[in-house]
């Protein structure tokens, strides 16, 4: 491989990482989805801000980017500019500058972004770092594919659905620079494969296991009782046929908790691995738990 691809695909991390000099390299991702929220306006701002995440997670800052649509040819316009507006927005909030993109003619809605970001080839946030005797800290709470879902049916109350809407359109940018100073090991924002899928990528990229503390584990409001109704996107269950096998839970853990830490992100906060001496530090997320030597399990549920 070539000796400048610092982060590749092969630790499942949240984007490639390119050395273009000493002191500087580049941050590539992409990532688009389907309307997840019935305002058009609102699903271009949270793809957004899904597709910036990935560059915060790497330690990096997002720069340019370039919109992906798939839309409906004889769509309505007013529909398509109010997701590109939504879009565009959010992406100036983080700072980043839209250089063009590609669009297809496609019966089902699409829309996302590939975001070009820069960070120092020495200070990347690889999912490889995490070490033993490190706290997790998590930036945001767990439930959106579970509201999202209850949305669909139909069943959401309002309030529920706005808490969710308001955590998908925050960036993760306040969170990243609070802890750009500190001693990070090693980050991932909890996004498709849920808080134990992603926690496992660490894990494996990392050679450790990470013991989550399921008692601190916050989630949005209505999540929980949604997922006691049996509520569940269907990647919720794909995501446990993949990943439960590499996870151990300690007994008495409530069903509708484990099915949350399963259940699919969109535009989820940051989990981080960071030396207990400087967890307190950066005053933004809470914490989960802890990175130990590598046992049987990827991740440990007490």
């Amino acid at each position: 491989m070539d000796e400048n691809v610092l982060v590749g695909y092969d630790t499942s991390d949240d984007a490639g990482v390119y050395r273009l000099s000493r002191d500087l390299a580049l941050v590539q991702t992409v990532d688009f989805f389907t309307p997840i929220v019935d305002d058009p306006y609102t699903f271009g701002a949270i793809a957004a801000a899904n597709s910036v995440s990935d560059v915060y997670a790497m330690g990096g800052r997002p720069v340019s980017a370039l919109s992906i649509v798939c839309y409906p040819g004889k769509g309505d316009l007013d529909t398509l500019r109010q997701i590109l507006t939504g879009g565009t927005e959010k992406m100036r909030e983080a700072g980043c500058v839209i250089l063009g993109g590609h669009s297809v003619n496609d019966t089902e809605i699409k829309f996302g972004y590939s975001v070009t970001g820069h960070v120092h080839p020495d200070r990347i946030w690889a999912n490889s770092g995490a070490r033993e005797g490190d706290v997790l800290i998590f930036t945001k709470r767990l439930g959106t594919g579970v509201i999202g879902t209850a949305l669909k049916k139909e069943v959401a109350d309002p309030a529920h659905v706005a808490a969710m809407v308001e955590s998908m359109l925050e960036l993760n940018r306040e969170a990243a620079e609070a802890y750009l100073p500190l001693q990070v090991h090693a980050c991932t924002d909890i996004t498709g494969f849920g808080f134990l899928g992603h926690a496992r990528e660490v894990a494996d990229a990392s050679r450790v296991t990470l013991e989550i503390e399921a008692a601190q584990l916050q989630f949005l409001p209505g999540a929980l009782e949604y997922a006691r109704q049996g509520i569940a996107p269907g990647g919720l269950r794909n995501n446990v046929e993949f990943v439960s096998p590499f996870v151990e839970y300690a007994s008495g853990i409530a069903p509708e908790i484990l099915d949350l830490m399963y259940d699919p992100q969109t535009s989820g906060g940051l989990l981080i691995t960071l030396p207990e001496s400087e967890a307190s530090r950066a005053g933004i997320g809470y914490r989960v738990g802890r990175v130990v030597a590598q046992q049987p399990h990827a991740v440990r549920v007490i």
